[in-house]
């Protein structure tokens, strides 16, 4: 894939790191990297849109930010707070695993729809075998604020009539003429634009990993600025929950 000749050049994916890539944004090199493609101007300028606008909230209440900030209020390093809190968003409900499992879901649909399938048929079958629709739905509320700018930029650049991305409209439609009424999340509609571009769920997650980063650093910064040990000052055992059991998603 690479190497670093000291003192002379590097060698990246077979391209001169000096002469050949010394142009490329650090989000082109990313995906360069990952997909051995060298993606265009308004391919970098989506992906750069997608980490911006869709995967940067530095609010320290979201759960991977919270990591950076005890990491923060605990003094550790910057970089092991980021470690952790890329480490922990491959969770189950937001963060790596939906995204991952968002991308295959449009794949697996666009090939089955290609085969002669239904659409309708197809959405009810994935409710009945897993209950969920990846990608639609959102525990906290319905509207995903982060759909609209995204659209925005996809338009922008002219991004926002690929199939992939029709696809995921198209699933939204039937699933809100169903009893459940699920719209749209962030997750189906910037899987659908990487699909789109024709990355693969690998590359896409591979994509995705240091996504949150952004959001954590000012968590951390922040739990730093205060004295130690003041931000989530009380340990989980102390507290004595009586309310209703733990939800099963």
């Amino acid at each position: 894939m690479g190497a670093w000749f000291p003192g002379e050049r590097v060698v990246f994916r077979g391209k001169d790191l000096f002469k050949e890539l010394k142009d490329l944004p650090w989000m082109g090199l990313l995906l360069y990297g990952i997909t051995g493609r060298i993606p265009n101007g308004k391919q970098i300028r989506l992906f750069d849109g997608i980490w911006t606008l869709c995967t940067s909230y530095p609010d320290p209440r979201l759960w991977n930010n919270r990591v950076a900030a005890l990491a923060g209020t605990t003094r550790s390093t910057a970089a092991l707070a980021l470690s952790a809190g890329n480490a922990v968003s491959e969770a189950s409900i937001y963060g790596r695993r939906p995204d991952i499992r968002a991308i295959d879901f449009l794949l697996r649909v666009k090939c089955q729809l290609e085969a002669g399938a239904e659409i309708e048929e197809i959405v009810i079958k994935e409710l009945k075998k897993y209950k969920i629709i990846p990608g639609y739905g959102r525990p906290i509320t319905r509207k995903d604020e982060r759909i609209e700018p995204l659209l925005s930029l996809a338009e922008e650049i002219d991004f926002s009539h690929g199939p992939y991305v029709k696809l995921a409209f198209m699933i939204e439609e039937t699933l809100l003429q169903g009893r459940r009424r699920l719209h749209m999340n962030i997750a189906a509609l910037a899987a659908a634009l990487a699909a789109d571009q024709g990355l693969s769920c690998r590359e896409y997650y591979h994509y995705s990993i240091l996504s949150f980063s952004a959001g954590m650093l000012p968590c951390y910064v922040e739990a730093v600025r205060k004295p130690e040990g003041v931000f989530f000052p009380l340990s989980c055992d102390r507290i004595q929950y009586k309310g209703k059991p733990r939800r099963v998603w």
